[in-house]
């Protein structure tokens, strides 16, 4: 292991680099602009024997690389908060075509108001189109869940694509030690890319031809059923590397300090480190409560929020995003995955962090003291009064 000083979007470069990717497109967008030009600077040297495509828009870098990845190459691209959403079309047709396309996201507000702070509506709108979507919460888990996302996506079982994301700017343009493994141990983890269900050159074949309604549904039961796959196919992933590296990732949701705990907090990406430190100081003051950390999103851990439901009277969920339904998109799955449990804790739905603002220990601390009073009526959002108010919902 070598430790290094990156960032964010330094360790998904290095990862990148380390895969051994073979073709990269990418169109440049703050916060994410500098994880492709370190990767043009490791091209640029020899550093990654890679083919580097300069395209127009964040359209055709994808449909760049969902082109080499169907004739069987190891591909990487990287975007953020708009330019996602301009890639809409061909995020269907990646996951459709069962390419193992891996792709960095720098979670950042969608405009308008033009905004280059952290927030998961970019991605959180890209939930329902077949890919995998990791939320890690500092910058080696960043690095450590690139190179397991491409383990799990090349899986003959699996062929699904994969978003690996960062909170923009507290972990895309922060700097912190990194342990940066060695090409040989990510290549004994990592070989070539097995392909299935290629495109060849001379082999008159077709990928995404039409179909009539009679054939349509196979499609979409198979790529369910890929996703039904992921979860074994991450957890070996994962142990695998927990061997080569020492570094346990914990699976899909990580758990920290809920055993007694009266109420457990879920968290995505960043706002994990500050839940955790307030889970210390209220432990420290003999009040019991836990953090659920919510690492991957698709595919969803169902069986591991049931597990700690039944553990649990009380539940809630920080999402760092809104969505135009009852309730944001990580409690509605959270909801959704309790309602055939024996066991159904009070759970509440909190927003916060929204457009970059800052989840402070004040606001935490309010959402634990909710939590625990049991309050039933909903106020303003988190990110609306002072810090220390927050939203809940029943």
């Amino acid at each position: 292991m070598t430790r290094t000083v990156l960032s964010g979007n330094g360790a998904q470069a290095y990862a990148a680099r380390l895969a051994r990717v073979q073709v990269i497109a990418a169109y440049p967008i703050t916060p994410q602009t500098t994880i492709v030009e370190a990767l043009a600077d490791f091209v640029a040297d020899g550093s990654l024997a890679a083919q580097y495509v300069k395209v127009e828009s964040e359209h055709s870098a994808l449909q760049t690389v969902l082109s080499a990845s169907a004739m069987g190459a190891r591909t990487y691209t990287a975007t953020s908060s708009q330019g996602l959403l301009l890639m809409h079309e061909l995020v269907h047709w990646t996951a459709g075509l069962r390419a193992p396309v891996v792709m960095g996201v720098v979670n950042r507000a969608v405009a308008p108001p033009w905004n280059l702070g952290a927030d998961h509506a970019d991605t959180m709108s890209q939930r329902d189109t077949g890919w995998m979507q990791f939320y890690p919460e500092s910058n080696q888990e960043v690095l450590d869940t690139l190179l397991v996302a491409y383990r799990a996506a090349e899986d003959p079982a699996v062929r699904l694509p994969a978003m690996v994301t960062e909170d923009a700017f507290f972990l895309s343009h922060t700097l912190e030690p990194v342990d940066v493994p060695e090409p040989s141990l990510v290549d004994a983890f990592l070989p070539p890319r097995r392909t299935v269900l290629t495109l060849k050159p001379g082999v008159p074949t077709r990928l995404g031809s039409f179909t009539g309604p009679e054939d349509y549904v196979r499609f979409r039961y198979e790529e369910a059923k890929a996703m039904a796959r992921a979860p074994a196919a991450l957890a070996e992933a994962e142990q695998e590397y927990a061997r080569a590296t020492g570094r346990d990732l914990g699976g899909p949701l990580p758990e920290y300090r809920t055993d007694g705990a009266d109420a457990v907090l879920v968290t995505m990406g960043t706002s994990s480190s500050t839940a955790r430190m307030v889970v210390d100081e209220l432990r420290s003051e003999g009040t019991k409560v836990g953090l659920a950390k919510l690492r991957t999103f698709r595919p969803f851990p169902a069986r591991e929020l049931r597990s700690l439901a039944s553990r649990v009277d009380r539940i809630g969920v920080l999402d760092r995003s809104f969505t135009f339904g009852e309730r944001p998109a990580g409690f509605t799955e959270v909801a959704s995955s309790l309602y055939s449990s024996p066991h159904h804790p009070l759970l509440r739905s909190f927003t916060g962090g929204v457009g970059g603002r800052d989840v402070t220990p004040a606001m935490v601390r309010s959402i634990f003291a909710s939590l625990l009073r049991g309050d039933e009526e909903a106020t303003e959002w988190a990110d609306l009064p002072a810090p220390q108010e927050v939203s809940v919902h029943g």
